[in-house]
């Protein structure tokens, strides 16, 4: 009885609190007016309402700092809407990478397992975390090239690319589109590989009616402020093999053999009955390792604001798919003096960003079209690290490059990319297209 009325208590003064949040955010984060040329038009950035304040409060409120029922509720939550086993929540996309491929140098895995030298196919035209895990692995990359316009790898590469030593493919859907799946799961079952799927710009993608993300062995996600869906920071990694779920589970948890969470002890019903390596029988199994792992996990409130992200997904998802046709459709005449981007066959992308290829036959260069949108109030990006082999943190590792990588150096020379995110209005989207087109005309 007396718990019960505690409880009540705790609700009506956690309801108060909720009230004051609902209402700061009508004051602090109400919509501002647009204002053509004044307003900033962001290229990417978190959208969210009330919801998100009211449970990062209600976790803050628990004083719960490390991963808890936020983060379990939307590991279960989102692995079921994606269409796969398990989910694993970590403090970055870029960690996730790395938890994704570290997992696959386990000694649990016998033959399978990549060892130092091993090579892992990639593509030269990406993200920098996505090719760091192979070399923070001793691994060695092999760099191809991508298509255009979809910007994603070009499968013609992959049977040069192969070797004695390949093992593994890691690559990412471009801004969102999906790659070939069909040909590369192909390739990877011919060949007896690994693949990993950074689903970090893709998340909403379908390949084939099937959503991207649930056709690699691992696959990764990022819930930067940038991507589908925020926590600030965060990503997860998501497998159906129960086997690397555990493996995964001990690189991020700092290596340990133990699979309680956090505040759980003894799930295995043997905490002091276990015998692993050189310990004496017996020895706390919370504290024995398996792995040179991390601590990679995320915090629950963090995860809070992930849940309520989570009910609006479909919803940005669909308004991504829909401002990136807006765009498309608008810059339809512009099409001598730029490359529209093209979704790949048999796909639906979830869209990240809008990749223009300014020609090489236009009067003015990629730089000049940035240059102006950024004067005019447009935020643009560049396609992350253009040809990544021109980066100078590669200078001296040790990779292989199948052919010139024409396309990325293009890539690197002549393409940027503009924002479809849900926070877009659409006096925003038609002035995007209408500043384009004033400078294409002039």
């Amino acid at each position: 009885m007396i718990q019960n009325v505690a409880a009540s208590q705790e609700q009506q003064l956690r309801d108060k609190v909720f009230d004051a949040v609902k209402e700061y955010y009508q004051y602090k984060f109400s919509p501002r007016p647009f204002v053509p040329g004044q307003s900033y038009v962001p290229v990417s950035g978190k959208v969210f309402d009330e919801q998100e304040l009211v449970k990062l409060v209600d976790s803050s409120l628990d004083f719960w700092l490390t991963t808890g029922r936020y983060a379990l509720e939307f590991e279960e939550r989102f692995a079921e809407w994606i269409g796969i086993k398990h989910c694993l929540l970590v403090n970055s996309g870029s960690s996730a990478n790395l938890l994704a491929l570290s997992a696959l140098t386990s000694p649990k895995l016998g033959d399978k397992r990549l060892v130092p030298g091993d090579e892992v196919i990639t593509v030269a035209a990406g993200f920098p975390t996505t090719v760091n895990p192979i070399f923070q692995n001793q691994l060695v990359p092999v760099f191809i090239d991508v298509e255009l316009p979809g910007y994603d790898i070009d499968i013609k590469q992959l049977e040069l690319a192969l070797s004695k030593r390949t093992k593994a493919i890691m690559i990412a859907h471009t801004l969102g589109n999906p790659f070939n799946l069909e040909q590369v799961m192909d390739f990877v079952q011919k060949h007896d590989l690994w693949l990993i799927e950074d689903n970090c710009d893709a998340v909403g993608s379908t390949y084939q009616g099937k959503k991207t993300g649930t056709f690699g062995h691992i696959s990764t996600v990022s819930f930067y402020p940038a991507h589908h869906m925020t926590m600030g920071e965060g990503g997860a990694v998501l497998t159906s093999d129960t086997r690397l779920k555990k493996i995964l589970e001990s690189y991020r948890d700092w290596g340990r053999d133990c699979w309680c969470p956090p505040g759980v002890d003894n799930t295995c019903n043997k905490r002091y009955g276990w015998q692993l390596g050189e310990l004496p029988f017996g020895y706390d199994h919370k504290y024995t390792y398996s792995h040179v792992g991390y601590n990679l996990k995320m915090t629950d409130m963090q995860a809070a604001v992930g849940v309520a992200q989570l009910d609006k997904l479909p919803e940005f998802i669909q308004k991504r798919r829909e401002n990136f046709a807006f765009i498309h459709q608008h810059l339809q005449d512009l099409q001598d003096f730029l490359l529209l981007p093209q979704a790949s066959p048999n796909s639906d992308p979830s869209w990240f960003g809008f990749p223009l290829y300014v020609k090489e036959s236009a009067p003015f260069s990629r730089n000049d079209l940035v240059k102006y949108l950024e004067d005019k109030r447009i935020g643009t990006r560049l396609l992350f690290a253009g040809n990544l082999l021109r980066q100078p943190l590669y200078e001296g590792l040790n990779y292989r490059v199948i052919g010139d990588l024409a396309n990325a150096d293009k890539i690197m020379q002549n393409v940027f990319w503009l924002g479809v995110f849900p926070g877009l209005t659409q006096e925003m989207l038609s002035y995007i297209v209408s500043t384009i087109a004033e400078f294409c005309r002039k």
